[in-house]
């Protein structure tokens, strides 16, 4: 699929750094991150115009305030395994809020959702605070995520977590939730677990480097109309930036093509 000309992404970057309107012939403006950010994301775009499938991303620097859609960040994908992340919001969230009280053994399962993406985990959550109108589904809005759509008629149970579609909008706005809405003690738990993740999870944003402390959330499936292989996570000093990332191969390739782009998306645009 073809990406947008490198042309246009500068006008788009000039927009986000400065506020001013497009102009591809402004300046980088007083801050040389300014301009690295710019040259990034340039290279991001040059970068996945011959990689295969659709890939959404959002980009964020949550110091200035710098953000960045690409033009696909609001195709709706399958979410896979991201949605777990979304799953411990919700319940640290209503936690808070006194309307469930988790126990340790639902805390470990939480954990192991985000540590090695656990199926079993989630299964068990979902059948104990899901309840008969689906909490889960009707709380994501909260957390960033509106355009999140169960889908039906891939499961006996409905809806299931594991047939959602969102879109890399939802899933930023969801890690900056976490963040920055949940309890400082619970949102550096999360945090704690998304940077020690077992081996098979150690690309997409972890393409960011062991220099930027980064932590991520992977999700990767086979799906109708073939695989998915999404990554959201963080990067740098406070977790100073946020990357979403969803790529639908389609017929244009797999899990591995998948993981390496992800993954260099990430080097690209995070890296030292």
């Amino acid at each position: 699929m073809r990406r947008p000309a490198i042309v246009l992404v500068v006008a788009l970057l000039l927009a986000l750094v400065s506020g001013a309107p497009p102009s591809a012939g402004a300046p980088c403006g007083n801050a040389a991150s300014d301009c690295d950010l710019r040259e990034r994301i340039a290279a991001a775009e040059q970068y996945l115009h011959d990689r295969p499938g659709t890939i959404g991303f959002v980009l964020r620097d949550r110091a200035t305030g710098a953000t960045y859609r690409n033009a696909d960040a609001a195709t709706p994908i399958w979410t896979a395994s991201t949605i777990k992340l979304a799953m411990v919001a919700d319940l640290l969230t209503r936690q808070q809020a006194g309307a469930v009280t988790l126990t340790d053994a639902d805390r470990r399962l939480m954990v192991a959702m985000l540590r090695n993406s656990d199926n079993d985990a989630a299964d068990a959550l979902w059948s104990r605070f899901g309840g008969p109108a689906n909490a889960f589904n009707a709380n994501f809005p909260r957390y960033g995520m509106p355009n999140v759509v169960p889908q039906r008629g891939f499961s006996d149970v409905f809806p299931y977590w594991g047939f959602q579609k969102a879109t890399a909008d939802d899933l930023d706005g969801l890690m900056n939730y976490v963040l920055a809405g949940l309890r400082p003690a619970d949102a550096a738990a999360v945090v704690a677990e998304m940077q020690r993740v077992d081996p098979d999870q150690q690309w997409g944003v972890w393409g960011a480097g062991p220099a930027m402390a980064p932590g991520n959330k992977d999700g990767w499936s086979q799906e109708q109309g073939g695989w998915v292989v999404n990554s959201v996570g963080f990067a740098g000093p406070g977790q100073r930036y946020t990357l979403a990332i969803m790529n639908a191969l389609g017929g244009e390739g797999g899990y591995d093509d998948g993981v390496a782009t992800t993954t260099q998306l990430s080097r690209i645009l995070l890296a030292p």
